[in-house]
């Protein structure tokens, strides 16, 4: 997208209808660059070629390193200082798993934290910029960008393809 493109905003009522558009947009050869949902729908990501999110990978690896970096903890400490208590065991493995437990969940959170700053690519400063408000509770909104001398002509296809009045334009 160049710097002088245009972003119009068609807004729809409904996922079908939005699906829809987003088809026919895509088979007029226009740039759709973003789809605001209500709802997380795998329809509109699959029509817009988006990829499934690496995010889930980070959170367990996450809680992999955590089980052991924990369990490693708990037995390192154990070894270290050999307290023997009520004539157990020095290395007890059954309460060393709550220390392994608790290290998995807190390595998890930090793991998604990392995906996300790392593949989520935020902060987005222009972001709101051509959000609509209203598609964080009934409508769906595409944004698709065009030309300045093209900008009527993809109104007027967002209109048949569906779109209520709110057809907005931003630079």
């Amino acid at each position: 997208m160049t710097t002088d493109a245009i972003i119009v905003t068609g807004l729809f009522k409904n996922q079908k209808e939005t699906l829809a558009a987003v088809e026919k947009i895509q088979k007029q050869g226009w740039i759709v660059t973003e789809v605001h949902s209500p709802i997380p729908s795998k329809s509109l990501a699959k029509a817009l070629g988006r990829k499934k999110s690496k995010i889930g990978w980070f959170t367990l690896v996450g809680g992999i390193i955590g089980f052991f970096a924990g369990f490693s903890l708990a037995v390192f400490t154990a070894t270290r200082w050999n307290l023997i208590v009520s004539g157990k065991p020095i290395v007890s493995w059954i309460p060393f798993f709550v220390i392994a437990f608790e290290c998995t969940i807190l390595f998890a959170v930090l793991g998604n934290v990392v995906g996300v700053l790392t593949q989520v690519g935020l902060p987005q400063k222009d972001y709101e910029k051509n959000y609509d408000p209203e598609c964080s509770g009934t409508l769906y909104g595409i944004e698709v960008a065009s030309t300045p001398e093209n900008v009527d002509s993809l109104k007027d296809l967002l209109y048949h393809a569906g779109s209520l009045k709110g057809q907005r334009e931003n630079k």
